[in-house]
């Protein structure tokens, strides 16, 4: 199993983005890998720069999938809010 946490917190350039696409590509199907991310599947190309590949992407990562849509307030936020509170 492979889990890539916060995926688009920092941008691909080309060369990176390839690698990822080739290796999710021969995972794909096979074995388990879990994708966290604050981005919806229609910002990616923000991060991966190339819509083609990153249609290919999402969609080789989506198929036979399941997708946990997580909505809610920041744990971080709520926190730091809290510990001002207290100074």
């Amino acid at each position: 199993m492979v889990i890539a946490d916060e995926l688009g917190y920092i941008s691909f350039d080309k060369e990176a983005s390839e690698l990822l696409f080739t290796y999710l590509s021969l995972r794909a199907g096979r074995k388990s890998t879990i994708i966290t991310t604050n981005l919806s599947f229609e910002r990616w190309e923000e991060i991966f720069k190339d819509p083609v590949m990153t249609a290919a992407m999402i969609d080789r990562l989506t198929h036979k999938s399941f997708i946990v849509n997580m909505n809610g307030n920041s744990y971080r936020l709520k926190e730091t809010k809290l510990w001002l509170s207290e100074q």
